[in-house]
């Protein structure tokens, strides 16, 4: 993806982008967060490779919504849901969703359910 097209994702300009390559200026975590999502990679994409603490699942939650929360289509769909303000449209989002991972053949929805219970 050039500079241009990344800058016209995030709504700066390209030379913001320079910067930010040539570490000129810093990247705050909630411009890392976007650059991610615009990438479409994980934002633990740029930390591959990095030295210092493993990563590790959070402390009291299971591995696999670990693994969703650092998946940016996990992101996008939370990002897009917490716009919706009408509680109903919510909860039918949710049975929405919840039947799509049904008939994908996972149980996923409900480990989640009883969860938020």
């Amino acid at each position: 993806m050039s500079q241009e097209r990344l800058a016209e994702k995030l709504g700066i300009t390209f030379q913001q982008i320079q910067k930010y390559e040539r570490g000129t200026n810093r990247i705050g975590a909630s411009r890392l967060h976007d650059i991610a999502i615009a990438l479409q990679v994980p934002i633990s994409y740029f930390f591959e490779g990095a030295e210092g603490v493993e990563a590790q699942a959070l402390s009291g939650v299971d591995s696999p919504l670990s693994a969703a929360l650092n998946d940016s289509s996990t992101v996008r769909l939370l990002r897009a849901f917490s716009l919706i303000e009408d509680q109903s449209v919510r909860q039918k989002a949710v049975t929405v969703i919840e039947a799509i991972a049904s008939a994908a053949g996972t149980d996923a929805h409900q480990d989640l359910a009883q969860k938020a219970s």
